[in-house]
Parts: C-alpha cells; structure tokens; sequence
C-alpha cells in the first residue's frame, strides 16, 4: 500500500465527516454527549464511528483525551471522524497527536481531516507539517493544505504557497493557495515594509496566475489582488479588464 493509492481504497467522500464537503443541512437534534462519549469506547467499529462523527457536531472537552487514542484506531473510517472532530474540539493537547498520525497514517482522507483539523486550530507548530503536506502529498491532501495555511497566519506560509500557485500540476490546488496567500497578505500587511521581497514574489504570483489555463484560478487570484488593493496589481487588472471590453464600477 502506497500514500498515493490510498484514495482508492476507502470512498467517503460523500459521508458527512467535514464541515467544508458539504453544503447545510436542515438542523436536526444534537446528540446525547454522555451516550456518545460512552460509545466512543465501544468494541463495535459503527459506534466508535458514531460517536466520533457525533463530536464533529458536539463540543465537549470530555470527549478530547479518547478522541486523540482514537487517532490511531484499526479503522481509517474512524480515524477520519476523530480527526474532524478534533478539529471541532479544540485542544492544544490534540496537535503534537494530530502530527504524528498525518505523518504515519497511509489512508488520504484520514490525512485530509487531519490537514484540515491543523487549519481550524491554527496552532504554530502546524506550520511545517503543512508545507510538508502542500508539496508532497496527494491532491486532496494538497488541497486542503493550502487552505489551511492560509488559517494559521503566518508569514512563513507565503513562501511554499507561492512555489504550489505557480507549480502545481492540479488547478484546485493552486486555487486555494491564491485564496490564502489573499487572505495571509491582508492579514500580515503591516509587517511587510514596502520593499519586502516575499511581498513582492506574493503579488508577482498571483499577476502571474491571472493568465493561468483555469478560470477558476484566475477568479481567484483576481479576488486576492482586489482584496490586496496592492497598485501595481490594480493596474494590470485595469488593463485587463479595458482589453476585454468592460469595467467594474
């Protein structure tokens, strides 16, 4: 078994495990905490699943210290829900867990919850394990490594984000780093001094990814430079927008 295969083995993408995947349901009654706390130290697999996918909903830090032993259950199945559901419940005593099991699990979607639990509790130590994850992992992982950078606010994120915008093979990938490095720049704009060199590479990127092969990416990195406010890339986006015959008011 392979990292790169791994997403042939388990199809969830459609189960309700991440807050992102899918779109709002009509609110339903939460669970019993105590009944799924309980459960959480079920010897069935369908109820350790249960409870687990119950405090993607539920947050009880009574659940936490069971959640991080289930980080490393024999089934990725609830794995993957104790991953989102530590990304619900937060805990700083969930990270360093957290970054073990991503470097050690070979399931992808049990890496792609733990990615994005990192993003949630956007904790410092995340960072490196999330550039690891954005340049090496596979698509989804990629994924959501880029939008989970763009959470923690970190400057150093900027660098590996620029590199993945103008290098990824995969178009949703380089989507989601325009979206962060957007989001990272606004966020940090008052520690770049005017001449900062990974401001400037920043921007080259996102002007650079206005001509990308995918209009969503373009979309993306047209929205980033709005959100910048940054001249230089307003005046290519106002040139852009004369060429093509129309302007914005």
């Amino acid at each position: 078994m392979t990292r790169n295969d791994d997403l042939t083995i388990l199809d969830i993408e459609a189960s309700p495990l991440s807050p992102l995947d899918l779109p709002p349901e009509e609110e339903m009654p939460l669970p019993d905490p105590d009944e799924m706390l309980a459960l959480l130290n079920s010897d069935v697999i369908l109820e350790r699943m249960q409870a687990a996918r119950a405090f993607c909903e539920l947050e009880d830090e009574r659940a936490i210290p069971r959640l991080i032993e289930l980080l490393q259950d024999e089934c990725p199945l609830v794995r993957v829900s104790v991953a989102y559901a530590l990304g619900r419940n937060k805990s700083e005593k969930a990270i360093a867990p957290l970054i073990e099991q991503l470097n050690q699990d070979w399931n992808g979607y049990v890496r792609k919850g733990i990615v994005w639990a990192l993003g949630t509790c956007r904790a410092a130590i995340g960072l490196k394990p999330l550039i690891s994850a954005l340049k090496y992992d596979i698509t989804a992982v990629r994924l959501w490594a880029a939008s989970a950078l763009g959470q923690l606010g970190d400057i150093e994120a900027i660098e590996p984000l620029v590199e993945a915008l103008t290098q990824d093979a995969v178009s949703a990938v380089r989507g989601n780093c325009a979206w962060s490095l957007g989001k990272l720049i606004v966020q940090k704009r008052s520690e770049f001094d005017a001449q900062d060199e990974i401001y400037h590479d920043a921007v080259d990127a996102l002007i650079y990814a206005l001509d990308d092969d995918d209009l969503s990416v373009q979309t993306d990195a047209r929205n980033a430079l709005r959100k910048l406010g940054d001249p230089r890339g307003l005046k290519v986006l106002d040139r852009i927008e004369m060429d093509q015959g129309y302007c914005e008011f």
